[in-house]
């Protein structure tokens, strides 16, 4: 992976600066000492969320950890997976509090390009894998930059809602500044714990009432 390449240009004017620290110097080293372990998303779409949601168009971000590392899966955005792909099972639980809470039909894609276009950033807190290793990259320095994404969010912009779902993303709520911003935090949606108070969250559409309310144009959830 080279640091200038696949980050959007409104991402790359604001966070240039970690690219020349030593932690993101060392992720890079790390990165291409991976090389010949298959590592997932592929190298062009390890920077999708922030192709697919510049900065300025950043409403709502939503916080993975981890991308899928099974063959075909991931491909930057957090919980989505390519056309094609069977649902993993978190996302299977999201469609369905998705219907329960809005209304909207369960999709024939898990891909959630759409929202990432309408300004969902899809960010996982660590943005490769190794293939059939989950975890395998944590701990590597993709979290330190991802941290620095949430706080550049909650710093340089007004009125984003945070969607929090399970306890590793909600560690990082100490980034986000509440009073600008709204956080909204329920269980994981893994079969572990979507019954533990994700199913019954209404996320989706209490986005939706926060954003009206400023005057904010809504997500159309949709697929």
């Amino acid at each position: 992976m080279n640091q200038n390449v696949n980050i959007e240009e409104s991402w790359k004017l604001l966070l240039n600066e970690e690219f020349d620290k030593s932690y993101f110097k060392q992720l890079n080293q790390f990165l291409i000492n991976e090389k010949d372990i298959k590592i997932f998303p592929p190298d062009s779409q390890i920077f999708s969320a922030f192709t697919h949601t510049p900065f300025e168009k950043v409403k709502v971000v939503i916080l993975g950890q981890d991308p899928y590392h099974g063959f075909g899966q991931a491909h930057g955005l957090c919980f989505s997976v390519n056309d094609g792909i069977k649902f993993p099972p978190s996302l299977q639980n999201i469609f369905k509090e998705l219907k329960a809470d809005c209304g909207c039909e369960i999709p024939s894609s898990g891909n959630l390009i759409k929202w990432a276009d309408q300004g969902v950033l899809l960010l996982n807190s660590t943005l490769t894998v190794r293939e059939n290793e989950p975890g395998s990259h944590q701990k590597k320095g993709w979290e330190i930059f991802t941290d620095t994404v949430i706080k550049t969010i909650s710093d340089k912009k007004e009125h984003v809602v945070f969607i929090l779902w399970g306890r590793f993303a909600q560690s990082k709520e100490n980034l986000i500044d509440p009073s600008k911003h709204l956080i909204l935090k329920a269980a994981h949606p893994s079969p572990f714990s979507a019954y533990n108070g994700f199913f019954g969250c209404k996320h989706f559409s209490k986005t939706n009432s926060y954003l009206k309310a400023k005057n904010i144009t809504v997500i159309n959830w949709q697929l």
